[in-house]
């Protein structure tokens, strides 16, 4: 069974969580009219990437009401969804995947395990990685500067997991490193990878929203406009290419104690 993702590129109203649950809501349903199970939004898409208004309007882990309208149309469309938002749990403020899924209550499933530098000072990072099961498939969670790291999402595909999403933010300059990175990602695991990013205010990000195939192709990518890519995530096709690129199969989880040569120098 195939599961059909839609990757959503949205420019959010900076610090007016009403009004982006609003317009994330409405994306919903537009992703469930073309077929989609799962859809997955931006980084801090409730809030808008702006560390000034994160403390200050951040919403509290366990008190949903706020989603209020993106559970409707969830429950309405049948379909399950990833918002990514500053979130305070307990004394802690950290960027925490929540999942809104129809018919029970939304959870918060995972926090940003890598912080950027910006993010050091007010986040606290998340303990383990954490992935959703749909339709038989395992979809596993990271946020932007989580997949700068190969062992994050290799740590995922061990776990099972078959198609790794991303909720992204990235800065003028940096979309060769966004996209040399995701695409990296599904290549090195044989894996799918989905990258939603924000584009436009306060800082001109750039989105890029982007699926990538198990050898690291795209499959489609937006540019600088609001939009959705939307894919197939087939485990078919997951099996095959790791059949046939064997560093999936002949990788070492020990490659034993280093040697170190030192030769002489000329002073």
């Amino acid at each position: 069974m195939t599961l059909r993702i839609a990757s959503v590129q949205i420019e959010p109203k900076v610090g007016d969580v009403g009004a982006n649950v609003e317009a994330m809501a409405r994306w919903v349903r537009k992703a469930a009219d073309a077929g989609a199970r799962l859809v997955l939004f931006p980084e801090a898409v409730t809030t808008g990437y702006e560390v000034d208004v994160f403390a200050s309007v951040a919403p509290t882990s366990g008190e949903f009401g706020w989603l209020y309208a993106l559970q409707q149309a969830a429950d309405e469309s049948d379909v399950a969804v990833i918002v990514n938002t500053p979130l305070r749990t307990g004394e802690s403020l950290r960027l925490s995947d929540v999942l809104v899924a129809p018919g029970v209550a939304p959870r918060d499933v995972y926090s940003k395990q890598h912080l950027y530098p910006l993010e050091t000072e007010l986040f606290e990072p998340g303990d383990a990685g954490s992935s959703v099961r749909l339709d038989g498939v395992e979809v596993a969670l990271s946020v932007c500067y989580d997949a700068n790291f190969p062992e994050h999402a290799a740590a995922a595909a061990a776990d099972g997991a078959l198609v790794y999403v991303n909720s992204g933010a990235y800065l003028p300059g940096g979309e060769r490193r966004r996209d040399l990175h995701y695409a990296s990602r599904a290549l090195d695991n044989g894996m799918y990878v989905v990258f939603s990013g924000l584009i436009g205010r306060p800082h001109d990000f750039i989105g890029g929203t982007a699926a990538y195939d198990p050898l690291g192709r795209v499959i489609d990518r937006l540019g600088g406009d609001e939009g959705m890519v939307v894919i197939d995530v087939d485990p078919s096709v997951v099996a095959e290419v790791r059949q046939d690129q064997r560093m999936w199969r002949d990788r070492r989880a020990d490659l034993g104690v280093r040697t170190h040569h030192h030769l002489g120098s000329h002073e």
